[in-house]
């Protein structure tokens, strides 16, 4: 770069821009911008970055920018010396006409450089860009970055002349860019860069604030224009200010890191507010009214040290009044309709039951070739009574006696039939985030066991990545139940997710099944449960069964690799392909540690080998070794190890003691190398061929049960 190098700011002044896009606005328009000065040049790999996003700007602080990138050395490949040079070295036409065609002539040949390409020789013409300057460069870094724009929706607006028409997410009002105290000539939106711009609409001191130079921006919009420039540094404020507030009152501010990002794009200059509102609103399901207060009005509902919800909340203001009193009364005027509104909602929906309302589910249409709500419900009880079967066959040392496995089916059956009811609520139809939740308020209103209760509340868990599982056996088959009946369905009608597009969820309700089973290590098998739901559907789908193993053990694999294990470690387990995923864990805690034993790469190698040999053999393998035709001494060895270890060995596998099992099969590391060392397996005499096959046969028998550890050779 040239010696001219300075610290650039660029910042475009708009109307209020999009809240929830803010933070991804800024981090892109910056992003962007400075990745086009390094291509071209004008900024290095080691400048610092600094974006900036308030609701009316988008702003950006780049160090050491040159006025003119340095020029840059290219070499450029002309043609093959024998059809660039005659006989005695003069150019071809062909040579001439390249040379036009690159901006030179015939003066240039004599400083041609040849070099060997591939197999020839070839002319190459070494030539100088001049490097671009920054007015330049900065135009084009800045049309990238407008074009690249997350935007979520083009406004298309008039310019003041009255005559142009511009297409951007918001008007813009002004433009800055300054290269230290110089400014930019560049141009966007019927704007010429200045280095003027305006801070807070009703609390700036100066109604237009001048920049003397780049890295005044933010010290002068703050002190000047009242407003924090930078949304990270905004967001830090408002934290600190939300849990100031709440700290004095001896409570804590709702943790919510989106309405945390959403309020900082709201305003610029932060102000923290206690407000109330009357108590009696208390008796209304804090869910809803802790929804209400954030998806309507933005507000940080304050919570006691118990996790319960006071009458006192938070309000975010964009202006500084001397007396705010005027500020909290509104904010407490404005969010009383909304609390009346979720307390009428409450009342009325407890007038009727849920049992009341089950036959309205057949009226709410589910999915076009699916049938309706009611449809589903039934299905989701004929997959819950499945389970509940699929529980008493492998008895469980939780619900083991036949009364608890009919309580059980019973509760389940009820709280199946109810769950969806509470999407015929007004409460849930006013905020669908509360389906479940308020079914389970409804439920125990009325009187149902709390069991049920919780399942219906429960059975939409996890609903997302880290939540809580179902809390009781109830909603845990039916919240199995609801997931396997939508995955069962929409696979079996043919709605895969694809790519990144996954409308139903799909890939959320399998992982929800990996957890439950897993985390909770239910004795049930996945391909057992996947058959026995499918009869739910009768003649609506096509039996989806084997695409869903697929579907979940690559859903399995990105988990188990999420949580830290190593691809060779979950490959090993997964080409077993357990039905029972409650194993999984036990089984690659097995492998970690066998992996880490000094004979675990040699065995693993041998196991791997031994596939390959069993994989060739044409036909049926044998399975008996008969010991009379064991003739070699390494082979008599590795029978004997084999017969010593493998019942050890096994007896361990049925204890599920996976990891006891596989350390029992290190014992056969020196028989196995000797095997191979001293023994032809392809014999020449039929007989012993096949009699040291199926001592193979056996030996990958016992050393696979717990995974394929042949995945861990290298």
């Amino acid at each position: 770069m040239g010696a001219d190098v300075k610290n650039l700011l660029v910042e475009l002044f708009v109307e209020e821009l999009p809240p929830k896009a803010l933070k991804k606005l800024g981090e892109s328009f910056a992003g962007t911008l400075a990745d086009s000065l390094r291509v071209q040049g004008l900024a290095g790999a080691d400048a610092v970055v600094t974006p900036y996003a308030s609701p009316r700007r988008l702003a950006v602080h780049v160090t050491g920018v040159a006025a003119q990138a340095a020029d840059k050395p290219v070499q450029q490949k002309l043609m093959p010396v024998a059809v660039a040079l005659t006989a005695d070295g003069q150019p071809t036409p062909a040579l001439l006409k390249k040379l036009a065609a690159v901006g030179a002539d015939a003066s240039a040949v004599p400083s041609l450089q040849r070099r060997v390409d591939g197999k020839a020789e070839a002319l190459f013409l070494d030539t100088v860009v001049p490097g671009v300057a920054l007015a330049e460069g900065l135009q084009k870094a800045f049309d990238e970055a407008l074009a690249r724009l997350p935007i979520p929706k083009v406004m298309t607006y008039q310019l003041a002349d009255g005559w142009q028409n511009v297409k951007f997410v918001r008007p813009a009002h002004g433009l800055v860019a300054l290269h230290g105290s110089q400014v930019v000539p560049i141009a966007t939106l019927g704007l010429q860069a200045g280095r003027s711009t305006q801070g807070h609409r009703f609390e700036a001191a100066l109604p237009v604030i001048e920049l003397p130079d780049a890295d005044a921006y933010a010290d002068a919009l703050l002190r000047d224009g009242a407003v924090i420039a930078s949304f990270d540094a905004r967001r830090a404020e408002l934290l600190r200010q939300l849990q100031a507030a709440a700290g004095r009152e001896g409570l804590t501010p709702i943790d919510d890191e989106a309405l945390l990002d959403e309020v900082t794009a709201l305003v610029e200059r932060p102000n923290v507010l206690v407000c109330r509102f009357e108590p009696e609103f208390l008796d209304v399901p804090q869910e809803c009214l802790i929804l209400t207060m954030k998806a309507n009005q933005k507000y940080f509902p304050l919570l006691d040290a118990q996790g319960k919800l006071t009458n006192r909340f938070l309000v975010v203001s964009n202006i500084r009044p001397d007396d705010a009193s005027a500020v909290i009364q509104g904010n407490e005027r404005v969010v009383r309709p909304r609390l009346a509104d979720a307390k009428f909602f409450f009342d009325q929906d407890r007038k009727k039951t849920l049992a009341s309302r089950v036959e309205g589910l057949g009226k709410v249409v589910y999915h076009g070739k699916l049938g309706s709500q009611g449809d589903r419900t039934e299905r989701v009880r004929f997959i819950a009574r499945a389970i509940v079967h699929q529980l008493g066959d492998h008895q469980p040392a939780s619900v083991q006696s036949h009364d608890e496995l009919q309580m059980l089916g019973h509760k389940a059956d009820q709280a199946a039939l109810l769950a969806k009811t509470d999407l015929l609520t007004d409460m849930v139809g006013e905020f669908p985030e509360l389906q479940g939740i308020m079914g389970g308020y409804y439920a125990r209103h009325e009187g149902l066991r709390d069991g049920v209760a919780i399942a219906i509340e429960d059975h939409y868990k996890p609903r997302f990545a880290g939540d809580a599982l179902p809390r009781n056996h109830t909603g845990t088959v039916v919240a199995l139940a609801d997931k396997l009946e939508t995955l069962v369905g929409l696979f079996g009608i043919g709605q895969l997710p694809t790519g990144d597009k996954d409308p139903f969820a799909l890939r959320r309700h399998a992982l929800g099944v990996i957890r439950i089973l897993v985390e909770k290590n239910l004795p049930l098998d996945l391909p057992e449960l996947l058959k026995a739901a499918v009869p739910a559907f009768g003649a609506l789908i096509t039996d989806p069964s084997a695409a869903l193993l697929g579907f979940f053990a690559d859903r399995l694999a990105v988990n188990l690799r999420d949580q830290g294990y190593s691809a060779q470690e979950v490959d090993a387990v997964l080409a077993l392909a357990p039905a029972r995923l409650g194993d999984v864990p036990r089984r690659l805690e097995a492998v970690r540690a066998f992996a880490a034993l000094p004979e675990a790469a040699s065995l693993a190698a041998a196991n791997k080998r031994v596939g390959n040999i069993l994989k060739k053999v044409e036909g049926a393998l044998p399975t008996e070794t008969r010991a009379e035709l064991l003739k070699e001494p390494a082979e008599q060895q590795l029978a004997a190890a084999l017969a010593a270890v493998q019942p050890q060995s096994d007896r361990l596998f049925e204890q599920q003691d996976y990891t006891g099992s596989l350390q029992a099969l290190a014992a056969l590391k020196a028989p196995v190398d000797a095997f191979f060392d001293g023994v032809m397996v392809n014999a020449d005499d039929a007989a012993l061929r096949a009699n040291r096959l199926a001592l193979l046969a056996a030996l990958h028998a016992a050393m696979n049960r717990v995974a394929d550890l042949s995945k861990l050779a290298q």
